[in-house]
């Protein structure tokens, strides 16, 4: 289907990245080899060269891998993407390819630990240096830019915090100071946040979440914009070695054409959740893009096609609430990551974020009595009576 991209986003979902094959198989097939055998010495010759196109390498491209990465750049509305076999192997790999020593990031104060990690430890020991601020004050972020600044990474909505930057102000900060604008976009993924449309240069998932769905892979992928940036991504992943599998690529692939429902479902049922908490007594705020009480709301009205699937909310006794909270649920699965088909629940403060110490997480907003929810496609009437029944032990 060659005008794919012309197509709505539900079709794309269901037709991108597939071509047709020798054997007219519907479905991708699943290239698990290590390594690919050439016709004779000059087919090779011409390969490594690049002046033919086709396959050497399973860590430099796969078939399976790449009908995986095309359907997500064509989902993103982007140039090319590079499948990476975790959401941190994308971060890396996105920050090795646009940094070197002496140079700056400006990053999200709300964001996932490890990237923050990252930046502090391995890439601030290669002569890196980043400053965290709360990207939801673009005078924050005016303010943060330096002279040696190339990256102004941002997650939207942040992470565990559920903050919404302003992606396209963003985008004109960064561009105005010669710097590329990274966003990962994990949390809304392309059914409902389009940050291309908005002035991003490079894009980042953890394919874990909601583009596979099922919570049975670790994946993560680096959409860039422009043709011209992906030689460059390309060369920098096949160096450092953090390629995705082809069985893995074949799970995600799978996950992207139900990608369109799944969200919807969840994005409704998050939305009646998120109703249901914002009355409950024990419930101090919740922070939801759909609900008006959300201090970036009309933010995300403007940047956001839909509302999504997670939930941040504050239980008003704290600590020991959240624990209390994750002890008594049942449905709710007691776990880590999001978007998935089954409904996950968290507490940062005693669980994720719970080596940042207290003064670090306040400092990220991330409080006390701090819940994470990923809304699932269960029924949305059971989720809220498991979460009744745990809060009324709170």
């Amino acid at each position: 289907m060659k005008d794919i991209r012309n197509k709505k986003f539900e079709t794309q979902a269901v037709h991108a990245g597939t071509e047709e094959n020798e054997h007219g198989a519907v479905v991708t097939p699943i290239y698990q080899t290590s390594t690919f055998k050439f016709k004779n010495v000059q087919h090779g010759a011409n390969l490594f060269s690049g002046e033919e196109e086709g396959y050497i390498y399973t860590r430099m491209r796969n078939p399976t891998v790449e009908a995986m990465e095309n359907a997500i750049a064509v989902l993103e509305g982007g140039a090319r993407a590079l499948g990476c076999g975790s959401g941190m192997a994308a971060v890396h790999t996105a920050f090795a390819a646009l940094l070197k020593a002496g140079d700056h990031v400006v990053c999200s104060e709300s964001v996932y630990g490890p990237t923050t990690t990252l930046l502090k430890t391995v890439l601030h020991g290669f002569g890196v240096e980043s400053t965290f601020v709360n990207t939801a004050d673009i005078d924050a972020v005016r303010g943060a830019v330096r002279p040696g600044t190339k990256v102004i990474y941002v997650e939207t909505p942040g992470n565990p915090t559920l903050v919404i930057s302003d992606i396209q102000a963003i985008a004109e900060i960064a561009h105005a100071h010669d710097a590329k604008l990274v966003v990962d976009n994990t949390f809304m993924g392309p059914a409902m946040q389009r940050p291309f449309e908005l002035g991003a240069d490079v894009i980042i998932h953890s394919l874990t979440k909601s583009l596979n769905g099922h919570a049975d892979v670790v994946g993560g992928v680096v959409v860039v914009r422009d043709e011209e940036m992906y030689p460059h991504f390309r060369k920098t992943l096949n160096q450092i070695g953090g390629v995705i599998d082809p069985f893995n690529s074949f799970l995600v692939h799978r996950g992207l054409k139900t990608l369109s429902l799944r969200i919807q479902r969840a994005s409704e049922s998050a939305m009646r959740v998120a109703q249901y908490l914002e009355k409950h007594p024990k419930v101090a705020w919740v922070r939801y893009p759909g609900l008006p009480s959300h201090p970036q709301y009309e933010i995300g009205l403007k940047q956001m096609s839909g509302h999504g699937a997670m939930i941040a909310f504050e239980l008003s006794d704290g600590l020991e609430a959240g624990k209390t909270l994750m002890d008594n649920v049942h449905l709710c699965q007691l776990a880590v990551s999001l978007g998935g088909v089954e409904s996950l629940i968290q507490h940062p403060a005693s669980m994720t974020h719970a080596s940042m110490g207290k003064e670090q997480r306040e400092q990220a907003a991330i409080t006390d009595g701090l819940v994470r929810l990923s809304v699932g496609i269960e029924d949305v009437d059971e989720i809220i009576a498991d979460l009744d029944a745990a809060l009324a032990l709170c």
